[in-house]
């Protein structure tokens, strides 16, 4: 019965979103609906409410359903919902001041020339209006409204011009900054967590270990990352629509003919342009540089492109008019100002030190007082001239509040979804297709771009995704990111504004279109730019690099990137320092040999001497340890040519086992439900055991296909996974324990200096012991054991202070036996001395140069952070989905 009411909840939502019912109230409504359809027939026909429900009853959906809610608020995880009121707000702004209009009329009298350049010109212009508003509609009708009479005006083919606006507008969902992306990062970053918990529990029941390793975890998405994960594609598909707009028109000239500028290019011209050109694209660069650079969230960033916004429409709404530039001029200077204060210093207010800090926070007070009043002369220039500011409110408002209302609406749906076994009736669907995720992956992107036809892109984000994304980031077999099929999704889902006979696009072109554009024009446009971006889909599936590898390349190069020692990082920085080897391995090993004669000075303390020469003794050694490394991987590959069709196998049969065993289970409760319900017959008891009898039957026929050679071969695979891990861990345990010797010594003879400076405390201990009380002698030794702590290699002699202090304790205190090994202190004081200081002499310059040679290979490892070289090319191997289904 659960089935039927499903069927009811889809039937229901799509006939409320086909006869035009608001979707914020069609998808809760239907959910609500349902669920007490649900509970009101199974307390009349079963006399338990709960009865026609997958797990649960109606209470618990419902609350799951007002959880949903309230976490799109109180879930401080998802604060990237702010931003999308911010980059409405720029959006419309932009719009609405015509920066747009003189953007693209600019741009068109400079490509107009070139074949096909004013249909290639609209493109431009629509990418870099996708990038500063991100609104569809908005950018459509704008387009349509400048440019589609352009073209048509000069002859351009009908189709291809209604096909150009169309595409060109609908580039705002997949170039940063945009709505969808934040909306898709925020069901991605819920849908990666609940793919992690699948994870785990997969790989539990695989091993029997109770914890996943860290490197296999699901790799979330936030709305910074979807920003520049979209950034390449999008980038792709304009190029794909100016390649294909001018090799049409240089094939068939009428369709798309040059447009000649009959003016001159001046500098009057060129300073239009750049008056145009620049604002946006300083706007764009700074909005995107701030989260790239790791400066702004994806909030703050918002912040500031709706404060650019709005100083630009300032002075564009007063343009021709006498100081119409003078607020951004100001906001310009102000800007200018903050970050010559902040470079020269150091302002923290609450950190006054000096009279120079009192400096600092009077000009940056100024600096930022300036860029204040630039901001609020625009608001008022906005607020005055023609209402501007608040009609711009009101349809941020509007916008807003229908993005909200839907995230809501699709909260509770989603609750209702699962109510009734939809998502495990889709997981069960996808898992028991043949071909693995691939095939998982393309009958999921084929269902969204269906849905397109006849579904908003809202709709497809926030109902779709929360149910198959889960279900796809948690297979190990492709190991993709979310990033990766959030971008994926997004390409796919702008194909839904253009797909007939329900594509927004469209609309949006058919209500400013002239009478001459019929809507046949329209569909045929709309066809040929369909196939390019589907070609742009293929070209990013095909290649993951060019979504992974920026959000790679910004994290491991930002401030807060992860140490080279991170589980997550390992397979990648072994291909590297494995790499580097093979390259450089004869030059490391001059290294090695010329830095050996260093532990032969006869000034070394013995121990020191020995444990420096077996560092270098492991340093040769790692080349070897690298080979065996590699050879246990070897037999390791050799090995799964012919066992991981064999594991692929065994795991979708005992996958399907568990799915049976889950069904046992809910007969089971039945039996225990049915066995104290008085009305229920023998019949229904009967039928219960019959279906339990036959789903164990199931399970006993699918253990039976399991091929005998299964344990052999799964033990001779953990057999070379040991070896592989032994192999590895010993490798690492080397050059771990090469290196660390090394920083060890440097860091002992770079304290020598402050070793030295010791001494006048070490002589005062004499008389705190002699002259003071012992309570207050032991004080005294405490507060130098302390300052000895600091100082890197001194345990030997801080061992010796501990003990003169703890036999003046007690009510017996020893004077004369502290005094002793106060001696004993000042000797080993005397000799640690007298040999750093000859080694930072003598042997702190081989050492340094030692450590430039190996740090970036053998030392690797224990480095702080990646340097950029590292970082990019660690990133571009992350870049690429690994399979590693073996491992569960």
């Amino acid at each position: 019965m659960e089935l039927v009411f499903l069927f009811l909840l889809i039937v229901l939502m799509m006939s409320a979103l086909m006869s035009g019912f608001p979707v914020g109230f069609a998808l809760p409504g239907s959910s609500i609906l349902c669920i007490l359809a649900a509970a009101l027939c199974g307390w009349l026909f079963e006399g338990d409410s709960t009865a026609y429900f997958y797990q649960g009853g109606a209470f618990e959906w419902m609350s799951a359903g007002v959880t949903n809610l309230r976490s799109l608020y109180w879930d401080v995880e998802r604060d990237t919902l702010i931003a999308i009121p911010l980059f409405i707000f720029m959006g419309i702004m932009l719009q609405r001041s015509r920066i747009a209009e003189d953007l693209l009329v600019s741009m068109a009298l400079l490509f107009g020339p070139l074949p096909g350049g004013l249909g290639i010109s609209v493109v431009f212009v629509g990418a870099l209006l996708a990038a500063t508003t991100g609104i569809v509609g908005a950018t459509v009708i704008a387009m349509g409204l400048i440019s589609l009479p352009a073209m048509l005006k000069n002859n351009y083919s009908k189709p291809l011009a209604s096909g150009i606006v169309l595409a060109s507008g609908t580039l705002g969902t997949i170039i940063p900054p945009s709505i969808v992306l934040i909306i898709l990062a925020d069901q991605l970053a819920n849908a990666a967590s609940k793919a992690n918990s699948a994870r785990n529990a997969e790989y539990r029941f695989a091993t029997g270990e109770l914890t996943m390793p860290s490197q296999f975890d699901v790799v979330s998405a936030s709305a910074g990352n979807m920003f520049m994960g979209a950034l390449m594609p999008g980038l792709v598909l304009v190029g794909l629509f100016m390649v294909y707009i001018f090799i049409f028109a240089m094939v068939k000239p009428s369709v798309a003919p040059p447009v000649p500028y009959e003016g001159k290019y001046d500098l009057r011209f060129w300073l239009r342009l750049l008056l145009a050109l620049v604002p946006p694209l300083v706007l764009i660069i700074t909005v995107l540089g701030s989260i790239i650079a790791g400066i702004a969230t994806v909030n703050q960033a918002g912040a500031i492109g709706a404060m650019g916004a709005l100083i630009m429409g300032g002075y564009r709404l007063t343009a021709g008019k006498r100081g119409s530039f003078a607020p951004a001029i100001l906001a310009v200077i102000s800007l200018v100002g903050i970050w010559i204060v902040m470079s020269v210093f150091d302002i923290n207010v609450k950190r006054i030190n000096s009279v120079e800090d009192i400096w600092g926070i009077v000009f940056a007070s100024i600096t930022t007082f300036c860029l204040l009043v630039s901001v609020l002369w625009s608001l008022w220039r906005a607020y005055v001239i023609e209402e501007m500011l608040k009609s711009v409110m009101m349809e941020t408002a509007k916008i807003t509040s229908l993005v909200f209302i839907i995230l809501l609406g699709a909260a509770m749906l989603t609750s209702a979804f699962r109510a009734f076994g939809g998502e495990e009736l889709i997981r069960d669907f996808l898992t028991s297709l043949p071909g693995g995720f691939w095939s998982q992956f393309i009958v999921v992107m084929v269902v969204i771009f269906l849905l397109g036809f006849f579904l908003d892109f809202f709709e497809i984000a926030v109902v779709v995704v929360p149910i198959v994304a889960p279900i796809l980031l948690s297979s190990p077999e492709a190991n993709i990111t979310a990033v990766w099929l959030g971008v994926m999704i997004g390409v796919n889902i702008q194909t839904s504004f253009l797909t007939p006979p329900f594509g927004f696009a469209l609309f949006y072109l058919r209500g400013v279109a002239t009478a001459v554009i019929k809507t046949i024009h329209i569909y045929k446009g709309a066809a040929a730019f369909i196939c390019l971006q589907l070609i742009g889909l293929t070209i990013a599936g095909v290649f993951p690099s060019l979504v992974n590898y920026l959000p790679n390349r910004m994290y491991l190069s930002s401030e807060m990137s992860p140490p080279p020692t991170n589980p997550k990082l390992q397979y990648c920085v072994e291909k590297y320092v494995f790499a580097y080897y093979d390259d450089q391995w004869d030059e490391l090993r001059a290294a090695i040999d010329r830095a050996a004669t260093l532990s032969d000075a006869s000034y070394l303390p013995e121990p020191f001497a020995k444990k420096l020469g077996q560092s270098f003794d492991q340093a040769r050694a790692s080349f070897d340890m690298s080979k065996d490394v590699r050879a246990a991987d070897a037999a390791m590959n050799e090995y799964v040519l012919d066992y991981r069709p064999l594991h692929k196998m065994v795991r979708r049969l005992q996958s399907d086992i568990r799915k049976i065993e889950r069904d046992i289970e809910r007969l089971k409760w039945d039996r225990s439900r049915l066995r104290y319900d008085k009305e229920a017959s023998d019949q229904d008891r009967k039928l219960v055991e019959e279906r339990m009898i036959a789903r164990e039957s199931e399970i006993k026929a699918l253990e039976q296909k399991i091929p005998v050679a299964w344990k052999k071969a799964r033990k001779g695979y953990l057999v070379l996974e040991k070896a592989q891990k032994n192999a590895r861990r010993v490798y690492l345990q080397n050059v771990d324990d090469s290196y660390r010797t090394i920083q060890d010594a440097r860091k002992l003879i770079a304290d020598a200096g402050a070793l030295e400076a010791f001494a006048p405390t070490l002589a005062s201990l004499d008389a705190a012991i002699v002259n003071q009380a012992p309570a207050q002698a032991g004080n005294i030794i405490k507060a130098a054991e302390k300052e000895l702590s600091q100082i890197h290699g001194s345990s030997s002699i801080k061992s010796l202070l501990t003990k003169a202090r703890r036999v003046l304790r007690g009510d017996s205190p020893k004077r004369d036996e502290a005094a002793k090994f106060l001696v004993e202190a000042r000797e080993r004081f005397s000799e640690e001395v007298a040999w750093r200081k000859r080694a930072a002499n003598g042997l702190e310059a081989g050492l340094s140069t030692y450590n430039d040679a190996i740090k970036y290979s053998i030392g690797l490892r224990l480095q702080d952070r990646l340097n950029l070289e590292q970082a990019s090319t660690i990133a571009e191997c992350k870049s690429v989905h690994r399979d590693i289904s073996l491992s569960f």
